[in-house]
């Protein structure tokens, strides 16, 4: 929950890079926080559910039409992250990790591990993942992600 993380980095004084404490900056975190909901996490979110949930429970494979409108959906959610949020930035909120980049990755990791490399043929979205893994650092990335990422072999 974006309230829970808000409130962890303010109780535990973490770095201030993870959420800025100069306004403009926060801002950039705050509105990447607020448009996530509707676009990159909801979209992310039915890929997932379309490609990988929706038939395990059912037993049945989706109709290939649902999942071409899910992953359509998700590329124009894409294209809004990256025109709007990365620019030409290496972070969402400038030059340090923020809660955003966090927030952002998670919820991308989604799709990805449902079989649905969102990264390829996305430099710009790929070196900011690069970087988003390095700053958080890789093996406990990966570790968080290590279930999630073996769910398309269920």
């Amino acid at each position: 929950s974006i309230a829970i993380l808000l409130y962890l980095v303010q109780k535990f004084k973490t770095p201030d890079h993870w959420y800025p404490s100069d306004l403009q900056k926060r801002a950039r975190v705050d509105e990447y926080l607020s448009w996530q909901h509707a676009n990159i996490r909801a979209k992310g979110s039915k890929l997932f559910l379309t490609k990988v949930l929706l038939p395990l429970l059912t037993g049945q494979p989706l109709p290939p039409e649902k999942l071409v409108f899910a992953t359509e959906e998700l590329n124009i959610a894409l294209k809004q992250f990256e025109e709007k949020f990365l620019q030409d930035k290496p972070f969402i909120a400038g030059s340090e990790v923020s809660l955003a980049d966090l927030v952002a990755l998670v919820e991308l990791m989604q799709p990805v591990c449902a079989g649905y490399d969102l990264f390829e043929e996305r430099p710009k979205l790929t070196e900011w993942r690069q970087r988003v893994e390095e700053a958080v650092g890789k093996q406990l990335f990966q570790e968080a992600h290590e279930e999630i990422m073996n769910v398309k072999n269920l």
